[in-house]
């Protein structure tokens, strides 16, 4: 039998599919903010429309947290809390992110 185990990095791309593009995102989200990965939240942010607005936002890395929820944040609202073209890219960016971690 196959172990079906929802810990991050164990589950099948069928799994991580069947969620929505919005449950990806907090689960990768969550993992790279508690793995301080600032690399994979400025790869995410590229792909969004209106990205350079994005690139104002503070990146030190004693600000990792407070920047992580104001991208978040700018993200919903450049995007009207959809994700529009960037949904299908963003979709497998996230799935990526959590099969491997």
């Amino acid at each position: 039998m196959t172990d079906t185990s929802s810990t991050a990095g164990s589950r099948s791309f069928e799994e991580l599919d069947a969620l929505s593009t919005e449950d990806l995102r907090v689960q990768a989200f969550a993992l790279a903010r508690e793995r301080r990965d600032i690399s994979f939240f400025w790869s995410v942010l590229r792909h969004l429309p209106n990205a350079d607005e994005a690139a104002a936002l503070d990146g030190a890395p004693n600000s990792v947290g407070p920047t992580i929820d104001e991208a978040a944040a700018l993200w919903r609202e450049m995007t009207g809390h959809g994700y529009e073209e960037s949904a299908p890219l963003l979709r497998a960016a996230f799935i990526d992110y959590l099969m491997k971690h």
